[in-house]
């Protein structure tokens, strides 16, 4: 989890997508990861997460020192948070995530791949939920390692899986590879966005193998489709 200071300020505006057709992200000098428009869009997931029925005994913080104003909302099919986005580089290391690039480099992940190595932040989308804590436990709710997660930032839409943990009071955070497809500031040091990330996991989804991103995207596809109403 990185530790920096962000304002939540605008939140609320941010999170309103433009009706304009969504562009790719841009390249961070390395290839990016695949991303194109899905058939649910970000204003259709956003419409069923405008109001929050919490599920969590409490709020998050998005950072260190910043006030806990972050509920864990819920329905039947989905739980959901709306914070900003810190750049998780932890695990197996790579020519961006290393700890040369960050000075919380991590060389492991709460989840790791069918082959029992740590996931890789850079090639694959995913998010990090706070450990089981007092405020809430992930695994209450059908949330485990490989969920299914929609990931919205402005009009853009990225599914992921959740993939690693962070502090028992602190949310906000996905991975260099989500942050890149999203067209966010990937760097570990520095990047991200304080503000305007809607995190929604699909509950008593899983991506098996973890790491096979193309039917994270498939799953996400399903379940927004379902989660939305659509036939």
């Amino acid at each position: 989890m990185r530790v920096q200071s962000l304002s939540l300020a605008a939140a609320s505006a941010a999170l309103l997508a433009p009706t304009t057709a969504p562009t790719p992200p841009p390249s961070y000098g390395d290839r990016p990861v695949a991303w194109r428009a899905g058939t649910v869009s970000a204003a259709d997931l956003l419409a069923e997460v405008r109001d929050c029925t919490p599920v969590s005994r409490g709020n998050y913080r998005s950072d260190h020192g910043a006030p806990a104003t972050i509920p864990v909302c819920g329905t039947r099919d989905a739980v959901y948070w709306k914070a900003d986005m810190d750049i998780d580089c932890d695990g197996r290391p790579g020519p961006r995530c290393n700890r040369r690039t960050d000075p919380y480099f991590a060389p492991s992940t709460a989840f790791a791949q069918s082959d029992g190595r740590p996931l890789s932040a850079e090639r694959l989308p995913f998010i990090v939920v706070p450990a089981p804590g007092p405020v809430w436990d992930y695994r209450d709710h059908g949330v485990r390692g490989g969920s299914v997660v929609a990931v919205i930032h402005r009009d853009r839409v990225q599914y992921a899986v959740v993939g690693d943990t962070g502090p028992r009071h602190i949310i906000g955070e996905a991975s260099y590879a989500t942050a890149k497809a999203l067209g966010i500031r990937p760097d570990p040091h520095g990047g991200g966005v304080p503000s305007g990330v809607t995190y929604i996991v699909f509950k008593n989804t899983r991506v098996s193998p973890i790491e096979d991103h193309a039917a994270a995207v498939a799953a996400g596809e399903r379940a927004a489709k379902r989660f939305i109403g659509a036939h």
